[in-house]
């Protein structure tokens, strides 16, 4: 397998320790193709540790000394000036800041995790004022209590912003299928279908699933008569969805794929759509947000969020 590429030494050195010979088949099958920390998961199946108790310290202050300018050697004229020029001020250089460190996260059991990052005085301050808000709901005062209540808010909210996301949403409009734009609706129907993330499918049979910078991607594209509906749009993250708009267009788009297009004559040529993929008749969730969305080919394979 190390030899084939199918695993690297890094996924190697995690989990020898923990391999046995009942269980190394087994083990080293489900470690094909996974990153560091897909690898560090199975390792806490395989040897679970206890929960670490919560913990604040503060770190020192890092001083910064600016670097001495350098030292130019007097050169004497042969013959003094009359004018002696002013002296210019030393001008110290900017200090550069520190690099931010991304927050450490380590696998300790199954749905089990230890998160360590560095907070300003002002979050410490926000932490700890909604431990004090909190504490009839919440009396141990529990900071990974406090911070999934945080992010549960946070996420209505982020909803609320990019997808409309309501209880009760209003009834959508009879909506111009041409438009570019989806509805509300319709992103929310394709999010939740899509699972949050890119549906972008490799020819190895890969699925991209990233969720950062995620867009909405017709399938069929708009320049040519792709049509905007849940089934003809899929979230891409922002390189795969480039990609595939190369992969239509190339690098320069033809003049035949403008929705004006002319003649010689100057006259307007009327141009004829691309059919749309017909849509599947199988729903991936049965969710009152997907609204009867089709699933996207790459969505199959995904489990749902839990």
């Amino acid at each position: 397998m190390l030899a084939a590429g199918e695993v690297n030494l890094t996924s190697v050195r995690l989990l020898a320790p923990h391999l046995t010979a009942a269980n190394h088949g087994e083990v080293l099958d489900s470690a094909r193709g996974k990153k560091k920390s897909e690898i560090e998961e199975i390792v806490a199946r395989l040897a679970p540790l206890p929960d670490v108790a919560s913990s604040v310290r503060k770190l020192p202050t890092l001083r910064f000394q600016a670097s001495p300018p350098a030292v130019v050697p007097a050169v004497v004229p042969a013959v003094v000036p009359a004018v002696v020029p002013a002296v210019l001020p030393v001008v110290a250089p900017p200090e550069e800041p520190l690099p931010v460190a991304r927050a450490a996260v380590q696998p300790l059991s199954p749905d089990r995790y230890k998160l360590q990052l560095t907070i300003g005085g002002e979050t410490l301050e926000k932490l700890r004022l909604a431990q004090d808000m909190l504490s009839h709901a919440i009396p141990s005062g529990d900071d990974a209590a406090v911070l999934d209540r945080a992010l549960t808010a946070l996420l209505v909210d982020l909803a609320k912003k990019k997808y409309a996301d309501t209880p009760k949403p209003r009834r959508s409009r009879a909506k111009n299928l041409r438009t570019r734009e989806a509805s509300a609706a319709d992103k929310r129907a394709v999010w939740v279908r899509d699972l949050g993330r890119c549906a972008y499918v490799g020819p190895s049979g890969h699925r991209c699933n990233e969720r950062r910078f995620l867009e909405f991607h017709h399938v069929a594209p708009h320049a040519l008569g792709g049509e905007t509906t849940v089934d003809n749009i899929e979230l891409r993250c922002r390189r795969h969805n480039d990609y595939e708009g190369r992969l239509y267009f190339g690098k320069r788009r033809r003049a035949d794929t403008r929705a004006d297009r002319r003649d010689d004559a100057g006259v307007r040529e009327k141009r004829i759509p691309r059919e749309a993929q017909p849509p599947e008749s199988a729903n991936l969730f049965r969710n009152k947000l997907a609204s009867g969305a089709s699933p996207s080919p790459g969505s199959r394979s995904v489990e749902p969020l839990r």
